[in-house]
């Protein structure tokens, strides 16, 4: 859980630029936040609120208003992913973080001001554990209370089903090749074009 008071948490914050030399989705958790969880030397920050033995194995984060903005980088998702993360709860994304959060199975949940506000708040005065449930569409706090968030219902069966793009097309396999083996004997002088 990170609730460091933080706006506008930007792409370059969550994984900087030299990080963003490949296109592999593994290998990117150690440049999470890199330049706020590491001292020049290299070694650990141990003020970063991922470091602190209580919230080094987070899977959610919980942040300040904007999170995600700056360049559209798929490789921020990515990196949160690789370090562990399976949802960021703000009370606003950038669009395209956003988007790309769904994409790649990462899931961003909106609450209102005061909900983020006493999530941070409960893990300050160190309960930390907070709960998503996707299907019922809330947050549990480490104190009990429950918060109701919206998610499209596409991307919340999508999210449920573990299914990106990829994964939904290939769930059409099937009708794609029905309409191929038909298209193949209605127009065969298109076969191998």
């Amino acid at each position: 859980m990170l609730f460091r008071s933080i706006r506008n948490i930007n792409t370059d914050m969550i994984i900087p630029k030299q990080y963003l030399k490949t296109i592999k989705r593994t290998g990117l958790g150690t440049g999470l936040f890199s330049e706020l969880r590491y001292r020049d030397d290299g070694s650990e920050n141990p003020d970063f609120i991922l470091n602190k033995p209580a919230y080094r194995n987070s899977k959610i984060i919980v942040a300040e208003d904007n999170f995600g903005c700056g360049s559209s980088r798929e490789h921020a998702p990515w990196a949160l992913m690789d370090f562990g993360i399976k949802a960021v709860i703000s009370t606003s994304f950038a669009d395209i973080f956003y988007n790309n959060c769904f994409q790649n199975g990462l899931l961003p949940v909106v609450l209102k001001a005061e909900e983020v506000q006493q999530l941070m708040d409960e893990a300050r005065g160190g309960n930390h554990v907070t709960s998503i449930d996707l299907e019922a569409q809330t947050v549990t706090s480490p104190s009990g209370a429950v918060f109701r968030f919206e998610i499209d219902p596409n991307r919340k069966a999508k999210m449920l089903r573990g299914l990106d793009a990829i994964g939904e097309t290939l769930q059409a396999a099937p009708s794609i090749d029905l309409y191929e083996q038909k298209r193949a004997l209605a127009q065969p002088w298109l076969e191998g074009a």
